[in-house]
Parts: C-alpha cells; sequence; structure tokens
C-alpha cells in the first residue's frame, strides 16, 4: 500500500503553491487558483500534495500542525531563511528546535512549515 496523496486546505492556492515551489523545490503540476497539484519529483511517482482553496474561516489548523522539510545542513536552513527574509517573509530565526535546528514560518495560504536540519 502506498500514501496517494496529502491535502491541505489554503485560503490562496497560487500563493501556497508558489511559496512551496519556490523554497522547497516542489513541482507544481498543474492546477488553478481552485486546486493545484505539486510533487517531490518531476513525475507522480513520489510525494502528491494537493492544494485546495478554502475560505478563511475553513482554513483552521490545530496550533501544532505542520509541515515539515528536513535540509541536509544547519547552512541550507540558514539560506533559506535569509532568502525568505529577503523576500519580506516573517519567519522564526533559525535555532535549536528541540528535535533539530531549524525555523517555523507561516506559509501563503495559512498553513505552517517546520524547516530543519539534524
Amino acid at each position: 500500500m502506498r500514501l496517494n496523496h496529502i491535502n491541505l486546505t489554503v485560503t490562496d492556492v497560487l500563493a501556497a503553491a508558489n511559496f512551496l515551489s519556490t523554497y522547497f523545490g516542489l513541482h507544481n503540476q498543474g492546477g488553478n487558483a481552485g486546486m493545484t497539484l505539486l510533487t517531490d519529483v518531476e513525475d507522480y511517482s513520489g510525494m502528491i500534495l494537493t492544494l485546495m482553496k478554502g475560505k478563511a474561516q475553513d482554513v483552521q489548523y490545530p496550533p501544532t500542525f505542520h509541515v515539515g522539510f528536513s535540509l541536509a545542513s544547519r547552512e541550507e536552513v540558514d539560506a533559506i531563511h535569509t532568502r525568505m527574509h529577503a523576500d519580506g517573509i516573517l519567519a522564526d530565526p533559525p535555532g535549536d528546535t528541540g528535535h533539530s535546528y531549524g525555523f517555523y514560518v507561516v506559509a501563503p495560504g495559512g498553513f505552517q512549515v517546520e524547516v530543519g536540519s539534524a
């Protein structure tokens, strides 16, 4: 058995897709402002993430809900944080999270992302 996909309800599909593509290299496989499909490899053989449009009042994830990205080094974590900061994205400064070195940021669309490295 294989997990087929994960769906996130977001307030802005296009902004969330652009964020995930720009900073985490996800591949936009197409869609529109109502629903877009992203993969972590160029075809559909890996992880599939769908983003579906929801109204602001519908997008209420639990406080601890997040999507996590694991990077190879602390330097990569710092580099992504620096890029986000330069682009005007507000994110916690990188540091010890208790289980990794990283930071959290709220992505466009209303969900939290963890960026970390061992």
